[in-house]
């Protein structure tokens, strides 16, 4: 039986032939695990609201489903062929629900949800959490395996340059979501690296050393020097108090500080072992985000340590095969949404890991598959989905 008939007898909603077991293993895990722990979680925000609760509980099951099957049909059905074919579509889509939800109302701040009125409330969408996996497809198309011999350089970058930069730029300046917009830039910076055509080189040599620069700049920033530099800044209030909080969260504990120090008190209650799943204390206490950006809080509250093992090894599993199949092979678009999908885990994981542990700066992205949010958790199951398209297609050959 050859690969084609093994593809069609592999059904409409499975994953396709040769596909990686153990990357599909740990999402199943992901997404379950924090269906369990937002349920937790959410308990505390309830307060005895049996509805809000419900509600919680059933849109994340929902968009769990519609992530799965997502990512079921994007593994059957991508290829790069298709891809190229239809990514002035994916393009005008992006950009229109970039665009569109400027038109509804704003939350902390940020104009970045689509809502959809719903019988019983209402659904957001966030359309940055897709231009994430934008950005890979565009820098796929436009910068990988190039067969122009002697473009000038501005031909080379100019489409991915624009395209992408008016997605960072939208997010940035007209949402106002400074979180999601640097996770857009990371993963673009990237994946830019990847590509291996000689007009390239030097641009690449110019993101590397911003890259390092970035680093260095964001150690200076939480550093106490980097405190009152930070001052000066043309950052809106919040934004600074978060910078600041990170420095010393004591400082002050009752204001920009209340939620870092609430979040380290339910690490050290945690221990190795935890209070027990739904014993904790934290989430009844007036703990914002305890089901969203500090859930992770609230897992190691419960379930110690081991609980963040669990979610830490289920990470690892998935990012090292993306890594291990990415090195195997030559295709640079291969590579690109490989390598482009485990920079989103991973970029998500130390921000969000290192904003709860006042490490780094809060910036207010999700642990993607565990805290509350449908487009979080769709957005990384199709990025995942189409990784094993890629992955599929290279182990049966169509890849090299």
């Amino acid at each position: 039986m050859n690969y084609l008939e093994k593809k069609r007898k592999s059904g409409a909603l499975r994953m396709p032939y040769l596909y990686d077991r153990y990357i599909h293993f740990a999402t199943i895990v992901l997404v379950f695990f924090g269906l369990v722990m937002i349920t937790s979680a959410s308990m505390g925000l309830a307060a005895g609201n049996t509805i809000y609760l419900v509600n919680v509980v059933a849109k994340q099951i929902i968009f769990s489903v519609i992530g799965y099957v997502a990512m079921l049909l994007m593994a059957k059905v991508f290829t790069f062929q298709r891809l190229r074919d239809n990514i002035s579509l994916v393009v005008i889509i992006t950009f229109v629900s970039l665009l569109l939800a400027l038109a509804f109302q704003s939350v902390g701040g940020a104009k970045a949800w689509i809502r959809i009125p719903m019988p019983g409330g209402e659904v957001t969408i966030q359309p940055s959490e897709f231009a994430k996996i934008s950005i890979m497809l565009v820098m796929s198309v436009y910068l990988c395996d190039l067969k122009m011999k002697k473009p000038t350089d501005w031909e080379l970058i100019k489409t991915p340059t624009v395209l992408i930069g008016s997605f960072v730029l939208i997010v940035a300046i007209l949402q106002s979501d400074f979180g999601s917009a640097v996770v857009m830039a990371a993963i673009a910076v990237i994946i830019f690296l990847i590509p291996q055509h000689p007009q390239l080189v030097k641009f690449q040599k110019i993101i590397f050393l911003l890259i390092i620069t970035g680093i260095i700049g964001v150690v200076f920033l939480i550093s106490p020097l980097g405190a009152n530099f930070v001052q000066h800044l043309p950052l809106a209030e919040y934004q600074k108090s978060r910078i600041l909080s990170a420095v010393n969260p004591f400082s002050d504990k009752y204001g920009a500080g209340y939620q870092l120090v609430n979040g380290l008190v339910s690490f050290a209650s945690g221990g190795f072992f935890g209070v027990g799943f739904g014993n904790s204390v934290r989430k009844y206490t007036n703990f914002p985000a305890a089901n969203t950006d500090f859930i992770l809080a609230i897992v190691v509250e419960e379930l110690g340590f081991l609980g963040f093992m669990v979610i830490f090894i289920c990470y690892g599993l998935i990012i090292v095969n993306l890594f291990k199949y990415a090195f195997k092979m030559k295709s640079e678009k291969g590579k690109v949404i490989l390598i482009g999908t485990a920079m989103y885990i991973l970029i998500h994981f130390i921000f969000n890991v290192g904003g709860v542990t006042g490490l780094i700066p809060l910036t207010g992205v999700p642990l993607l598959m565990i805290s509350y949010g449908g487009s979080s958790t769709m957005a990384t199951m199709v990025a995942i989905g189409i990784s094993q398209a890629v992955i599929s297609r290279f182990r049966n050959g169509e890849l090299e």
